[in-house]
């Protein structure tokens, strides 16, 4: 079977996780690694695996059938995103929920230009679990939604966090509030503020001199990120960075509550666990990667959602298969 052949965009946390996924994904090969670091010094986990600057994407156009874009959100993707889409077929974990729209429009732009398919906003909030939330409410349409992240460390926020001036290394654990989730699945639908149901803990590595104080401002007043949350900033040394903060746990819960017709009550929750964020996300991307594919192949172009795709575009298996074992 002829494989997939995939291009890493960027070689950060999500990047690396990329090539190790793709080891159990036997439809898909890594291609290319892309990075705007210097590619000499880009050690890989893949024998003989090409790595190459950003700058030569255009040079790999036939040897990558889908890029997997694997920057931040905060400053990389808005560029990288459109700028990938006139080159490749894309997918990517855009997650900044406010300025999907724009995004979207920007991606959608430049794919159909160059008639290249592009998913954006996978992953799995946005991704699945906004996937969730469209069923929940199609299913139980009396009733409300409820989404609680954590405990555990966002990417995006860190990342965010990360590009202040003065910081050198940050890591944040969003935090759901316990009582505020108990209160949901009891069902009793009640109205929560953004403030009542998470907390934002932030540790930050300043570099030498910065204003400690001005970066603590900075990121409680982060619109998009932190504005509207409680969070306490803690600084501390980059020492203990590396030993209390290196892995990246995360996770999280949808959940709908409501009423069918009858008056019966019901609790809908959709939860993950996650033992590592970026290990868990670039799984969810080479699914999608796979749909990127199999939707250029069939001549489909543009900017794309988790809302737009068949769930059998996700799978290895035949749809005889899927029938067969799965339905």
């Amino acid at each position: 079977m002829e494989k997939t052949r995939i291009g890493i965009i960027g070689y950060g946390n999500i990047g690396k996780a990329v090539e190790l996924s793709l080891q159990q994904n036997f439809d898909m090969t890594p291609a290319v690694i892309l990075t705007r670091r210097d590619p000499e010094n880009i050690r890989t986990q893949t024998p003989g695996l090409k790595v190459d600057s950003m700058d030569e994407a255009e040079r790999y156009a036939d040897q990558v059938d889908v890029a997997v874009l694997c920057g931040g959100s905060a400053t990389d993707l808005p560029e990288q995103g459109p700028a990938m889409a006139g080159i490749f077929n894309t997918v990517d974990s855009y997650d900044t929920h406010a300025r999907i729209p724009e995004y979207y429009d920007a991606v959608d732009k430049a794919a159909r230009k160059a008639k290249k398919t592009a998913i954006i906003s996978t992953g799995w909030d946005p991704g699945l679990f906004s996937l969730m939330r469209l069923i929940e409410e199609a299913v139980l349409p009396g009733g409300t939604d409820y989404t609680f992240w954590g405990p555990g460390v966002s990417q995006g926020h860190s990342d965010a966090v990360r590009r202040i001036k003065g910081v050198k290394d940050a890591r944040q654990y969003t935090m759901p509030i316990d009582e505020a989730v108990e209160r949901v699945r009891s069902g009793r639908a009640p109205d929560l503020s953004t403030k009542e149901k998470h907390f934002r803990d932030c540790y930050v590595v300043a570099e030498e001199g910065a204003d400690i104080e001005q970066i603590r401002r900075m990121i409680q007043t982060m619109p998009n990120y932190f504005a509207d949350y409680e969070t306490e900033v803690t600084f501390i040394t980059q020492e203990e960075m590396d030993k209390n903060h290196s892995r990246m746990p995360h996770g999280g819960f949808v959940m709908r509550t409501g009423e069918t017709e009858d008056g019966s009550k019901h609790v809908i929750e959709f939860r993950l666990k996650l033992e590592s964020n970026p290990g868990f996300t670039a799984s969810v991307l080479l699914a999608y990667a796979r749909a990127a594919f199999r939707l250029s192949l069939k001549g489909a172009i543009g900017a794309k959602t988790v809302f737009d795709i068949a769930p059998a575009y996700l799978s290895p298996r035949t749809a005889e298969e899927l029938r067969k074992e799965m339905l």
